[in-house]
């Protein structure tokens, strides 16, 4: 199927930047849980040309009528009503910096930055020394130029953007404007706070929204629905622009993948929503939210109310006994957690291959009191026991792969693998339909857990 451009039915000869998506990734890399910055804030970065015409050469009080003129557009075009005046406040590249850093320190406890520092370090994903807050304030800072604050209320402009780019920023963020007049959106993302896929999946229908209803902007009387999936043209969008923005480019894929699904997916997503009945059908999706991300993913699961298992995880007695262990954090990670890890540890053509059959999933993060590794123990349903031994081969592979003195224990089979590396025990158990393991396992508790695994 031929991808869309914007320039192949009409619409302005203009380049959609690409966003940095930088709150999605805070989101991601929070397990989703550094969940309070980005829910809270709300921001969609953007990434501009340095070539471009910056929008200090604009009279203030023009850029502040243009935002009024397009807060009305937007009100038209997704139907949602303009219940107040919008603040907004045009601020500089250094205010705007300040105020993301800020944000990182005020809405992200210390104890929360930490835990999920520890994540992506278990799963081997970035190096052990590396630094979360560093990551995520150069990754933030890169190219900010504009947001919405649902907290206080506020649009903030950045006063260098080009024209035809700031026109984009705010169609999107003024949209989130509407969004949070109508349905709060603070209360609205931390709806199911305990549930870091959950609230995934909230995140990609606000962004998706405010992505869909720009490009319907841009697009004007076309309509979105006629066009080609939305999901391809924002993918195809990054994939051409990403290379210009080093912190971006460099990011892990993992980091990547996260920061983008909103938007991508989103978009995809919310396409599918306006095909049953136009903008006024998407109230739907703020009243009923969707449950996992995998409905973002595969939009007809969840507008066919398709019901999903929650699966089970207790706190393995043999870890909570250890003195030697600290209990970090524990939650889902969903098909958006499978895939990124898959895709970054694996390739993406496995990840888009295997993580489609996601059913359900949990995980429980130790850290060893000595500072010097973590003990990650994960249960996860496939939707066959074809895709279950997929997971299990994969898996398998990326163990040795990351731990090359792994030496595997008689006991291991086709269906289990018992190995000793200089981090800990592993352990990889195929039961049905299901996946069973755990790595960096003390010695001294490695029996126990295998016995704990098996009978679960």
């Amino acid at each position: 199927m031929k991808s869309f451009h914007p320039r192949d039915h009409g619409a302005a000869q203009r380049k959609i930047p690409l966003w940095v998506f930088v709150h999605s990734v805070v989101r991601g890399l929070s397990w989703r849980g550094i969940a309070a910055l980005s829910s809270m804030l709300l921001i969609s970065m953007f990434l501009i040309r340095a070539q471009a015409a910056v929008a200090q050469d604009q009279n203030r009080q023009e850029i502040l009528a243009q935002a009024d003129k397009i807060l009305q557009q937007m009100s038209q075009i997704t139907g949602l009503p303009i219940k107040s005046p919008v603040k907004k406040q045009i601020i500089n590249r250094k205010e705007i910096e300040k105020y993301l850093v800020e944000n990182i320190h005020e809405e992200t406890k210390p104890e929360e930055l930490h835990a999920q520092e520890a994540l992506v370090r278990a799963l081997g994903l970035v190096p052990q020394d590396f630094n979360l807050e560093k990551f995520l304030i150069n990754f933030y800072t890169e190219q900010a130029a504009g947001l919405y604050d649902p907290k206080r209320k506020t649009m903030f402009i950045a006063d260098w953007s080009p024209a035809d780019t700031q026109d984009l920023i705010l169609s999107h963020e003024l949209t989130h404007a509407l969004q949070d007049q109508s349905w709060d959106l603070e209360a609205y993302l931390h709806g199911a706070r305990d549930d870091d896929d959950a609230t995934d999946a909230r995140q990609a229908v606000v962004e998706g929204e405010a992505t869909v209803a720009m490009l319907q902007r841009m697009t004007g009387a076309l309509g979105i629905t006629g066009l080609p999936s939305l999901s391809d043209l924002m993918d195809e969008v990054v994939h051409q622009q990403f290379d210009e923005f080093p912190a971006y480019s460099h990011a892990p894929y993992f980091f990547r993948m996260q920061a983008t699904f909103p938007y991508v997916q989103g978009a995809g997503f919310i396409q599918t929503g306006l095909e049953a009945d136009g903008w006024k059908s998407l109230s739907a999706l703020f009243e009923h939210p969707p449950e996992n991300t995998k409905q973002i993913f595969d939009p007809k699961t969840y507008f066919d109310h398709q019901e999903f298992p929650k699966i089970k995880l207790p706190h393995p007695r043999a870890l909570e006994g250890n003195p030697g262990l600290r209990f970090l954090h524990g939650n889902t990670l969903g098909e958006l957690g499978y895939y990124s890890l898959l895709g970054q540890l694996d390739s993406d053509d496995e990840a888009k291959s295997l993580s489609p059959a996601w059913v359900a999933d949990q995980y429980l993060l130790y850290e060893r009191t000595d500072g010097k590794g973590y003990t990650l123990v994960a249960r996860v349903q496939w939707a066959s026991a074809e895709a279950a031994h997929q997971f299990f081969r994969d898996y398998s592979a990326i163990l040795t792969h990351r731990f090359p003195g792994l030496v595997a224990d008689k006991r291991s089979s086709d269906e289990e693998l018992i190995g000793s590396t200089a981090e800990g025990t592993v352990l990889i158990l195929l039961k049905g339909s299901e996946c069973r393991w755990a790595q960096g396992v003390p010695a001294e508790q490695a029996d126990a857990l295998l016995e704990w695994l098996r009978a679960l």
